[in-house]
């Protein structure tokens, strides 16, 4: 199946004009750093460690999610369909250098959705069912051409269908795959329903490693390289540590499913969004367990026998290296190998949390980025948060109401930070200036 091409994406593509789209107005200028906190500065709309500074680099941009960064600095981003609104691509330089994108060009699919990121000089992108490839070329910001199909035929499904990707040194293409449900019920969502078991969803979920250069694979072409995993937006392949890391969604509901065990306040604090190390043949216990970040335990799901007290057996399934809070929704992942930010900040882990609904009516959880210190490919401290405020002045306690919803995170040459967000589409260029 070499060399298989798919014709048909041509009648999506839009492009824009030869000079692109210019981003709305935004001034490349930082904001005097405001303290808001012992130890913090609040600039350009966002709270950030003492040091730091940040520009606004784009904005306007639609539902901006994954992003990645070229050797010569050129920033590409995905933007999801929402609504009526289109999805693609975009590609942004800063030609002046002053921390602002200088024009915005669109172009690409529109079936776009999360998953992106740039290996050896080629573009590699994901819609919800497919994995596609466009080589780049020198001085060029928009590749010629059209893409092709380096895998395809992942579950059309309506909940979980974002498809992340990484590469690892050997070249092979990791593709995460979500399950359609929440915790693979005889009914779904339905108080008391018990588990299916087997659960037949776990065939076509999990991580999928393929080989990077070949074309026209199908899903079950891959090796399915671990399973049990919920839902992975947040996954990236770590350069120092050389190893596969992600920050799985963990589910919803236990009191509305299961009251008899659980009460509301207990679902608000469960269960944990799990950070892992993936090694193949891994299974995080998705849908028969979940992890009590309290407890630091992994328990049996009420759906398959557990009444919140009971671990699950020990020894089946793999515990995280950190259980972050219930709900925080993580969307994106990365290791920070550049100099630019002080050194104990190599080699450690951001993660962007993009927020969730299932804390309500408490307050909403979430809308920053964290930091995990790490060394030889584990933590080494306390995690902390790096970037916040995202949400706005006013507690959120629905999604809709937070100003901005973190998403993505790339890393320029310079050792720059960049963050995106997809309420708004806005994207930060984070630097670290001392003091």
């Amino acid at each position: 199946m070499n060399g298989f091409r798919n014709t048909a994406v041509l009648s999506v593509f839009f492009f824009s004009a030869c000079g692109g789209d210019a981003p709305s107005q935004t001034s490349a200028e930082p904001a005097v750093g405001a303290p808001v906190g012992e130890g913090r500065v609040r600039v350009a709309d966002i709270s950030l460690p003492a040091g730091f500074n940040a520009t606004i680099f784009a904005d306007e941009l639609g539902s901006t999610r994954h992003m990645a960064v070229r050797s010569n600095g050129d920033l590409y981003a995905a933007i999801r369909q929402r609504g009526d609104s289109d999805g693609g691509l975009v590609v942004m330089r800063d030609a002046d250098g002053d921390g602002a994108a200088d024009g915005v060009r669109r172009f690409g699919p529109k079936d776009v959705t999360t998953g992106l990121t740039i290996h050896r000089d080629t573009l590699y992108f994901t819609s919800n069912v497919r994995v596609y490839k466009w080589p780049l070329e020198k001085d060029r910001m928009i590749p010629s051409g059209s893409p092709e199909i380096v895998v395809e035929g992942f579950p059309e499904q309506r909940g979980h269908a974002d498809k992340p990707i990484t590469f690892d040194r050997e070249d092979h293409i990791y593709v995460g795959s979500g399950v359609p449900s929440n915790a693979c019920q005889e009914q779904p969502r339905t108080p008391g329903s018990m588990g299916r078991n087997p659960c037949p969803e776990l065939e076509l979920t999990g991580i999928w490693r393929y080989p990077g250069g070949h074309l026209g694979q199908a899903q079950r072409d891959g090796i399915q390289f671990v399973r049990g995993s919920r839902q992975i937006v947040a996954m990236e392949w770590h350069p120092i540590a050389n190893a596969l890391y992600f920050v799985m969604h963990g589910r919803d509901a236990l009191d509305s499913l299961f009251p008899e065990h659980f009460t509301t306040a207990q679902r608000v604090e469960l269960p944990a969004e799990e950070f892992h190390r993936a090694e193949q043949g891994d299974d995080y216990g998705w849908p028969y367990t979940y992890y009590d970040p309290i407890r630091n335990e992994r328990m049996q799901a009420p759906e398959y026998g557990g009444d919140g007290k009971t671990p699950a057996e020990p020894g089946k399934y793999k515990d995280p290296l950190i259980g972050f809070p219930a709900h925080w929704g993580p969307n994106d992942l990365l290791f920070y190998t550049g100099a630019l930010f002080p050194k104990r900040y190599r080699g450690g882990a951001f993660i962007a949390f993009h927020g969730s609904w299932n804390r309500a009516p408490e307050v909403q959880g979430g809308y920053n980025v964290v930091f995990v210190p790490m060394k030889d490919g584990v933590p080494s401290g306390d995690w902390e948060i790096f970037a916040d405020d995202f949400e706005g002045p006013e507690p959120v306690v629905s999604p809709r109401d937070a100003r901005f919803r973190p998403t993505g995170l790339a890393q320029s040459p310079d050792g720059a930070l960049y963050i995106s967000e997809d309420a708004t589409g806005r994207i930060w260029r984070v630097t670290y200036e001392g003091g």
